[in-house]
């Protein structure tokens, strides 16, 4: 006769099966959550966001002098030398000339109802500012930008001269050929306050082939 089975199937098998579904199911009740990654909070308006880049390649504030100048170099631009500022720093040499007939409209009256008007050419420092100076009128033409240079039809050559730190003196060589009786005072009026201004004198003692130069217009 054969035996009845049973209905519940709660044989061995089954209890061992039901076991390990139970222990898989504390398993993974027991394992940690996984935490949410905290995600980076917008850049808020106005303020930029953090750069990507290493630090090391983010350019360097050029707050200082001597960053300015590493920055100066690397693009081309000399750096001024210490000769250059001095110069910046020196004025420019005055040559004086003649507005004619202007009644010192522009200028110092003097002489034939003429203006003293000075021009500044380019010039150095020290003997070479007298230098200069001087050569802007000996070594001019007798119009100067619509100015009168009494000088201008003459050969004279600029010597030598010297500044005790009152009177500055000129030696002058060569010939003079003032054009009729109002270039005299022009020709004095320009010398000798070229020769005052270039080297800040107040008195000059001007001498042409070793002659005064007021004693030496006396004979023209």
């Amino acid at each position: 006769m054969a035996k009845r089975r049973s209905r519940g199937g709660g044989g061995p098998g089954s209890l061992t099966a039901a076991a390990g579904c139970l222990a898989l199911l504390l398993s993974a009740c027991s394992a940690p959550l996984s935490q949410p990654q905290e995600s980076s909070p917008p850049a808020t308006a106005g303020t930029a966001a953090a750069s990507s880049a290493p630090l090391a390649l983010l350019p360097a504030t050029m707050g200082g002098s001597t960053l300015g100048a590493q920055y100066g170099r690397a693009a081309g631009i000399p750096e001024p030398t210490p000769q250059a500022t001095a110069a910046a720093m020196v004025p420019p040499v005055t040559s004086y000339f003649v507005m004619v007939d202007d009644g010192g409209r522009h200028g110092v009256r003097f002489g034939c109802n003429d203006s003293l008007v000075g021009s500044a050419p380019a010039g150095g420092a020290g003997d070479t500012r007298l230098k200069a100076a001087m050569g802007g009128l000996l070594d001019g033409e007798q119009q100067h930008g619509g100015l009168f240079n009494a000088v201008g039809g003459s050969r004279l050559k600029f010597l030598s001269g010297s500044f005790d730190g009152t009177t500055v003196t000129v030696y002058l060589a060569g010939t003079l050929k003032p054009g009729g009786t109002c270039d005299l005072p022009r020709i004095e009026a320009q010398l000798t306050q070229t020769a005052l201004q270039a080297v800040g004198a107040i008195r000059a003692d001007i001498y042409i082939n070793g002659e005064a130069l007021a004693d030496f217009l006396k004979s023209k």
